[in-house]
């Protein structure tokens, strides 16, 4: 019998739809299908073809918006306001990547600036980097597979695509509309496999482009794998620190930080989860804060006035609520929540200063629970905010320019918001981790452009 994977609808655990998965047998026939597409080019789309396929696929996909927002729910449990949100930015995502295609470009090299590079002119050219392997995680199944599917189409290569096992059916409906939209054969597959399967397909030669979103330990594992001459961009997690000086703007920061903090019950890689706040303004904080908190409504992520809706699996449940009953154990104060409401839902969480030797302060929490400390040292705050070996996004809030500037400089992160939530992002931004986080940068234009490879051409001619 062959091996399946099933999609549950995490919030009631009903089954979507079950799909086959390929074995390892599958793999030399796919990685054939891209590597022949690749290595003769007179099979490459030339750049006016690309911008055309991916014009026409964000047409499609804005007819088809409503569909596509109900099958990223039906598998991730993201709430219907924030489904929505990602639809629509997977669709900018894909009018980006065509707009960018026009700057995949070289520049000239200037010769003749010693005597022995006279009569020679030089310039470089872009072209695809090769066949790139694309490994996703589960929170933004749609606009991740775009982020990985729709910027390797753009820079002219066939790409290799699995999802994650739970949500594979957005990248699935993306490949349809990419067919649809005119993508030849073959420049796209989507592969349904286990994890075994998957290293045995991207550490192969054939693979020039490793891009992977998900787990570290997984992602470095890879890495430490890939065949010499593959390149790899890795997104991992963090724990988005957040610092709050007491000249702080109450009215703009808490909304701020409850969306930052509970978007997608907390599971984002730059999910806001430790706050340090000044100790002169702590208690005003834990009350403001915690009181909009206890406003979130948690439930059905099709009701379009859930805030909260459901962690991905039943053991991520069991999971948070064991760190947050450790944590409570160990010292912290409860503030709000701390209970399961079912088998997939936790109660929006606020803890007041966990043990710095608890889970909640040393790991990324990945659900829905965020720790506040108190500091009366700014800089002793950045030193606990920069301990972790994590280091993706971060924020201060403060009205003091020098305070904002100061921090920015200190903290650790490859992004300091300064009086906005870690959690924001634009896809025309540079965006990824440093350290344990992550390798390389995203953003719709950073990964075409991590996806070409430079050719330098110099002629020589006495003319010159």
């Amino acid at each position: 019998m062959k091996n399946t994977t099933k999609i549950i609808f995490p919030y009631d655990q009903n089954l979507v739809k079950e799909l086959p998965l390929i074995d390892k047998g599958n793999v030399e026939n796919i990685l054939t299908t891209a590597y022949n597409l690749f290595i003769d080019q007179q099979n490459w789309i030339p750049a006016f073809k690309r911008i055309e396929i991916l014009e026409k696929a964000a047409l499609i996909m804005k007819d088809r918006s409503e569909e596509l927002i109900h099958i990223a729910i039906s598998e991730g449990g993201k709430p219907y306001k924030d489904s929505k949100a990602e639809i629509l930015r997977a669709i900018k995502g894909v009018k980006l990547a065509a707009e960018h295609i026009s700057q995949i470009k070289g520049e000239q090299i200037p010769m003749g600036l010693t005597e022995a590079s006279v009569n020679r002119i030089a310039f470089t050219s872009k072209e695809p980097i090769g066949v790139v392997a694309a490994v996703s995680a589960f929170n933004h199944p749609l606009n991740l597979a775009v982020h990985q599917i729709v910027t390797a189409v753009a820079a002219g290569c066939p790409v290799i695509f699995k999802p994650a096992s739970s949500t594979p059916l957005s990248g699935l409906a993306l490949a349809d509309i990419l067919k649809e939209a005119g993508l030849p054969e073959g420049w796209l597959q989507v592969v349904l496999c286990d994890n075994e399967t998957a290293e045995l397909l991207v550490t192969n030669p054939r693979i020039n482009f490793l891009t992977f979103i998900g787990s570290a330990k997984v992602g470095w594992s890879l890495k430490s794998k890939l065949s010499p001459g593959t390149r790899a961009a890795l997104e991992h997690g963090g724990a988005a620190p957040v610092i709050v000086e007491r000249d702080a703007d109450f009215s703009e920061m808490i909304p701020d930080l409850v969306k930052g903090g509970f978007y997608h019950a907390g599971q984002v890689c730059v999910s806001i989860q430790k706050i340090y706040v000044n100790q002169e303004i702590v208690d005003h904080f834990i009350d403001q804060f915690s009181e909009a908190v206890q406003k979130l409504i948690v439930g059905n992520p099709f009701d379009e006035n859930t805030d909260v809706g459901s962690l991905i699996t039943p053991k991520e449940v069991n999971r948070v609520e064991e760190w947050v009953n450790e944590a409570i154990e160990e010292g912290a104060k409860l503030i709000t929540g701390g209970k399961r409401i079912s088998d997939t839902t936790f109660q929006p969480t606020v803890l007041f200063n966990p043990s710095e030797d608890s889970k909640v302060s040393k790991y990324e929490i990945f659900g829905p629970v965020v720790c506040i400390y108190p500091f009366t040292s700014r800089e002793e705050a950045i030193t606990k905010a920069n301990a972790l070996e994590v280091h993706f996004q971060a924020a201060i809030f403060t009205k003091n320019i020098d305070i904002a500037l100061d921090a920015t400089k200190k903290l650790n992160a490859t992004a300091v918001m300064v009086n906005d939530n870690t959690a924001f992002r634009v896809d025309w931004m540079p965006f990824g981790g440093r350290d344990a986080s992550g390798l390389g940068m995203g953003g719709i234009s950073y990964t075409i452009n991590e996806m070409t490879r430079e050719k330098l051409m110099v002629f020589k001619s006495k003319s010159l």
